[in-house]
């Protein structure tokens, strides 16, 4: 974490004490939303990952890298359109320079941001640079804690009508006939045992469509859109995200979501609530080398329900918190990414259509919660 705070401070010192004040002179003051977003793109470097069309015969397509940012600064000052943020782009000269934009008849029609954005989310560029982001900070550094939780994406498309499944014939009730099998269907946590990752991802549920769950007053609240899930590690750093269908329960995206992130960073501790309760997820998490702490379900074991409640008291009665408890605790980080992200960062203001581009737009958001928090352990 050291070496992690030591190449955060070199960024954030060259940033504060070379960048900032040659933009005072240019632009003026900044305020503090002008200074995060401009921290927010020199860190994450998008020039980096779109490629040049200078020099390219035929007519001259607009530039991707200053669309890219405006995108950025679309999540980053939480905009709910693109005409919203093209209405702000000609009128607030500092965030057009901000973006690559001189001149008002600089920026493009809402047509060509439409266009770029399609782009973006066909190549995935904010998951790209997210990735690369992640790995080259995070490389050679072991983290503590990682929290794996799902929160609601609420869409403003069409939910896809569930196909009705054909109903089985019956068996005979008893045991089989002899030399007869009974085939039993495996759960999608089974299947993922022998699945490779791209497979796995492939098999997740990706179209729209309504969700439900028990909030915290255990009342039923449903929504038509995805879920986003996400790991995060110490200090609110969102690592690794999968988007599913909003009916998609929790427990499905642990198994890929936890082989990405083993991908990008090294662990210690997989947190989870009693969504994730599954001898799978607990064998994933051992196999990669971490320790799980998941919140146990009993489901409808009554006797088990009971046991734990029993546990509960007698550790209270001692004032004793276990270990695990201890550590459990910290999976706070995971719901105050989730907040963060819709309440500042454009999760709430979701007006595109179809997977990619919603994962897209989510994405960015994710970009400026990751920088923002990384920039917040070493200032």
């Amino acid at each position: 974490m050291n070496k992690l705070k030591e190449t955060l401070s070199q960024y954030w010192l060259t940033i504060q004490g070379s960048l900032f004040p040659w933009l005072k002179e240019e632009l003026g003051d900044l305020t503090e939303k002008q200074q995060r977003l401009i921290t927010v793109l020199e860190i994450i470097r998008l020039e980096e990952y779109l490629p040049s069309y200078f020099c390219v015969p035929g007519r001259p397509i607009s530039d991707r890298v200053a669309i890219a940012r405006a995108f950025v600064a679309k999540a980053a000052y939480d905009m709910p359109t693109t005409i919203i943020l093209l209405d702000r782009l000609e009128c607030d000269p500092v965030l057009r320079r901000i973006c690559g934009w001189e001149r008002k008849s600089d920026i493009p029609s809402e047509s060509t941001f439409s266009r770029a954005f399609s782009e973006f989310a066909r190549t995935e560029l904010a998951s790209r640079v997210h990735e690369t982001l992640i790995k080259n900070l995070y490389q050679e550094q072991v983290i503590g804690h990682i929290s794996r939780d799902a929160t609601e994406i609420e869409a403003r498309e069409k939910p896809v009508k569930k196909e009705i499944e054909e109903e089985k014939p019956k068996r005979k009730r008893g045991r089989p006939k002899k030399g007869e099998e009974v085939v039993k269907e495996l759960t999608r946590l089974q299947r993922q045992e022998k699945m490779s990752l791209e497979e796995m991802l492939d098999d997740l549920p990706k179209e729209c469509d309504v969700g439900s769950k028990k909030n915290s007053k255990g009342y039923k609240e449903t929504w038509i859109g995805y879920k986003l899930h996400i790991d995060t590690a110490d200090g609110q750093v969102p690592i690794s995200c999968v988007l599913t269908s909003a009916s998609t329960h929790d427990s499905q995206a642990a198994t890929p979501l936890a082989e990405i992130t083993s991908q990008r960073v090294t662990n210690l501790y997989d947190l989870m609530d009693s969504a994730y309760d599954a001898d799978e997820i607990k064998k994933k998490s051992i196999e990669l080398g971490q320790v799980p702490i998941i919140d146990v379900n009993p489901r409808r074991d009554k006797a088990l329900k009971e046991e734990l409640q029993a546990e509960k008291e007698r550790l209270e009665f001692i004032h004793f918190e276990l270990p695990e408890q201890v550590r459990y605790r910290e999976r706070s980080t995971s719901e105050r990414v989730n907040g963060r992200l819709k309440d500042e960062f454009g999760g709430r203001h979701v007006r595109v259509r179809g997977h990619a581009k919603v994962f897209s737009h989510l994405m960015f958001g994710i970009l400026v919660v990751t920088v923002d928090q990384l920039v917040r352990l070493v200032t």
